[in-house]
Order: C-alpha cells, then sequence, then structure tokens
C-alpha cells in the first residue's frame, strides 16, 4: 500500500495485486480509473499471466513491477516441515520469478522498464530460525543480480531492496501462530524468537512510507543503486556482516589463492 500511495502521489497509475482484493475495494474506490485491483497469490501462475495480462490492456504497459509478495516461516533448518520448506521458495522465489517473467516481454518490446524486487536484509546474511526464508532470498539476490546484467542493454533497469525490520502487519500473525517445529531440541531456541516478534509488532523503527519514498528517490537519481537497504538496523547490520566477511576473506588469503595449479 505504500508503495502504491507513494506512486499515486507521483501522478502515476497503479495496478494492485492481493490474495484478498475485495478487502481494498473502498481505497480502489477513492481513486477512480487511475488503479485497478486484481486477484494474485503468486505461486499461481496462470493468475500471474492473468494479472500481467488485465494490466498491460487497463494501462497499455507495465513500467514498473514491484515484487513484494512475500512471508517468512520460522522453524529450524533441521526440523522445518517439507511442505513448509517448499511452500517458502514457492512464494518468496518461484513466485516472483514467475511475475519477473510475464512482465519482462513488454519491457523488452519497449525497451524500458524498472523491475524492483523486495528482497530483505535477510537475503545478506543467515537469519537463527529462518534459514529457509534467508535461503530464498538469497536465491532472489543472486537472480537479481544476473538479471540486471542480462537486461540492462535493452533498457530495463534492476534494482534489489532489502529493508529490515518495517511497521508494517508483517509480525501480526505471529503471537496466534503455534510453533511447527518437529524437534524438541529447537523449541526453546523459536519460543524465544517468536516471543521477540510478538513484542516488537507495532514497534518496528522501519517506516513504510518512508521507505517506499526512498526506493522512488533511489530510482530517480542520477546513478541509481544496485541495491538499497532501508532502516537504521538494517543497514548497520548489513555493513557489519560485509565488513566481516571481507576481513575474513583476507585472513585466509593466502590458502584461497594456493589452491590454483602452480
Amino acid at each position: 500500500m505504500a508503495y502504491a500511495n507513494a506512486a499515486l502521489a507521483a501522478g502515476d497509475r497503479v495496478a494492485l495485486t492481493a490474495r484478498r482484493p475485495d478487502e481494498l475495494a473502498e481505497w480502489a474506490q477513492r481513486h477512480g480509473e487511475r488503479v485497478m485491483v486484481l486477484p494474485l497469490d503468486v505461486t499461481d501462475r496462470g493468475q500471474v499471466q492473468q494479472a500481467v495480462g488485465a494490466a498491460e490492456e487497463r494501462f497499455g504497459g507495465i513500467d514498473v513491477l514491484v515484487n513484494n509478495a512475500g512471508r517468512g516461516w520460522y522453524g529450524s533448518a533441521e526440523g522445518t516441515p517439507e511442505d513448509t520448506v517448499r511452500r517458502t521458495f514457492d512464494l518468496n522465489f518461484f513466485g516472483a520469478v514467475d511475475v519477473i517473467r510475464a512482465v519482462l516481454p513488454g519491457m523488452r518490446e519497449r525497451g524500458s522498464g524498472w523491475i524492483v524486487t523486495m528482497s530483505s536484509v535477510a537475503g545478506l546474511m543467515g537469519i537463527t530460525g529462518f534459514g529457509y526464508y534467508s535461503a530464498a532470498k538469497f536465491a532472489m539476490e543472486g537472480l537479481t543480480e544476473a538479471l540486471r546484467r542480462e537486461v540492462e542493454p535493452l533498457g530495463i533497469k534492476v534494482l534489489a531492496v532489502e529493508p529490515g525490520a518495517f511497521r508494517t502487519n508483517a509480525y501480526a500473525g505471529f503471537e496466534d501462530e503455534p510453533i511447527g517445529e518437529t524437534i524438541e531440541a529447537y523449541q526453546p531456541m523459536l519460543a524465544g524468537i517468536r516471543a521477540a516478534f510478538v513484542a516488537d509488532n507495532g514497534k518496528q523503527a522501519g517506516d513504510p512510507d518512508r521507505g517506499a519514498h526512498a526506493v522512488i528517490e533511489a530510482m530517480n537519481s542520477a546513478n541509481p543503486p544496485e541495491r538499497l537497504v532501508l532502516g537504521n538496523a538494517g543497514y548497520d547490520a548489513a555493513t557489519a556482516k560485509l565488513e566481516a566477511t571481507l576481513a575474513e576473506l583476507r585472513a585466509h588469503e593466502k590458502l584461497s589463492r594456493g589452491a590454483d595449479f602452480d
């Protein structure tokens, strides 16, 4: 919603997708012909094609895609049920891939476009208890980096956005959601994680409206970044992780360089 409202404020038109579009009927009515709300579960490839086609027909093309759908199920790497592992990747990776592949033909034909992929700070570092969510976001980071090089000559730009904790409804369901962990040894760790998320719900430092405006400002800059971390805590965590990684690489440089043939 923050992205949609920021785009409307900038004078753009918006196709907003949701699994429960009826909940957005009142919002859509206020904006008239400038918006359309489409039903979309990104794990349904047929719905992806229908939504993209409807938006292109209504507005004559899609200039900017914001890949925002996502969810983080928590559990240990060992004990997360297999169906949850697959759902995590179906939503956070394969769903995003299907939407990207659906919008690219139109963007290639026009020779312009933006793909903004909502990654996460968890796409830069593995988050304890969210290993498979992190893995899916790491996969999106790698795909986004390769995609950027492939489509840049075609006039299409790509941005990865890596937020920390933002005050959305993302934490709202933790209090009522049981811990679906299959191995007792990990239960205390996950109970602590759930308690922390419940305590932080509604108190996250990140402002969604400021975050959306920061992304738009980055896109409109003379030299747009390839990735944008959002939020103070996210920025501090990301820079600390990358600096530690660089220090570790340099500490073992001799071993790394010694692995080639003489």
